[in-house]
């Protein structure tokens, strides 16, 4: 490819992104808003699917690639609930399947095909699994955490503030700040500290 090509390969990819999240992103903007969900200034979104908007809250400067799905399920019921802070990533292909809350906080890199799950189906004899009660139980990120791609993070989770969780691990347990954690299930292999 001569340069000549390689420049305009790279005006025409520029021009599409400028497209799809500046002009078609401030559309989706207005249109999801209308329907009561809160985008801070600043935020580009591609294309998601949403079942009630007003559980939704997503602050400033974030990004958000194509395909994302907030899942809030249940009744509607006064909002939000899936809040995302100032500053963070959110890969394509994410879920946010959620009956509880989740709670992300700022400057948070959240890797492609992630999956956040708030609750678990009854499992007790006797009953049809489908119609039991489900728990649920929050999951809270706090600021600076990185999520690797294709990771599950399950119900009741807290992953401290500057934590590392590696692509497709599955979080079952709480990880401390500034620590590493991966695997099935994911458990603690390293810290952020230079002293340990």
């Amino acid at each position: 490819m001569n340069s000549l090509s390689l420049l305009w390969f790279k005006l025409w990819f520029r021009a599409r992104e400028i497209v799809n999240y500046s002009v078609l992103g401030w559309l989706r903007k207005r249109f999801w808003m209308l329907q009561g969900m809160q985008i801070g200034p600043g935020t580009q979104i591609g294309r998601f699917s949403v079942s009630w908007p007003h559980q939704v809250c997503i602050g400033s400067a974030c990004r958000l690639r194509e395909t994302v799905s907030f899942q809030f399920d249940g009744i509607c019921k006064p909002g939000p609930r899936i809040v995302i802070g100032d500053h963070c990533f959110v890969g394509a292909g994410c879920e946010f399947n959620i009956s509880a809350e989740i709670v992300v906080g700022s400057d948070c890199l959240i890797g492609a095909g992630t999956r956040f799950i708030d609750h678990n189906h009854g499992i007790a004899a006797g009953k049809l699994i489908r119609i039991q009660k489900c728990d649920e139980s929050p999951i809270v990120l706090g600021n600076d955490v990185w999520i690797g791609a294709d990771c599950v993070i399950l119900a009741g989770v807290s992953i401290g503030t500057g934590a590392v969780v590696g692509a497709g691990s599955i979080v079952t347990h709480s990880v401390p700040p500034m620590t590493i954690a991966v695997g099935v299930p994911a458990r603690v292999v390293g810290s952020r500290n230079p002293d340990k």
